[in-house]
This record gives C-alpha cells, structure tokens and sequence, in this order.
C-alpha cells in the first residue's frame, strides 16, 4: 500500500504504533523517509522512546508534572499548526 508523504502530524499520530513495531512495513518505511528529512520528529521520537524506557523501568507509577505536561502539548500543538501553513 502506497501512502502520500507524511505530514509531521501523521507521523506523531503513528510514533506509538511504529516505536512498537507494529506498523505494516510499507508505513515505516514512509516513517524512516519522513525521519530522514525532518530532525523535529526525529528528537520527538527519541524523547518519546526514552521516556516510555523510563516509565517501564521506574516501577512505580509516574505522573506528568503538569507545566511539563503543557510545554509538550504547547509544542505539539505549534508544530502541527506549522504543518497547516
């Protein structure tokens, strides 16, 4: 199946599914293409995969402080905007 290139929003919308691999290999390949062009995504990515090492390693659970938790949606949300412009 053949995709369109990927916009920074679809591929934050599918990181999950590809750092699990559980994406049809086609689809991470598009990712590997977006990852290649696009260093944003590339350290989202790798700050997302630290982060869930974290999580599984801590075990206890861990909450998200809140202005943390802000600054990363504030962030999403500019870059996605970038991306309608």
């Amino acid at each position: 199946m053949a995709y369109d290139k990927l916009s920074c929003k679809e591929i934050l919308e599918k990181l999950s599914e590809y750092i699990d691999e559980e994406l049809d290999p086609s689809m991470c390949d598009e990712i590997d293409e977006h990852m290649g062009d696009c260093p944003p995504c590339v350290a989202f990515m790798n700050t997302l995969k630290k982060t869930v090492k974290l999580y599984n390693t801590s075990g206890d659970e861990v909450d998200i402080p809140s202005p943390v938790r802000t600054k990363l949606h504030d962030f999403l949300r500019r870059r996605c905007n970038e991306e309608k412009e």
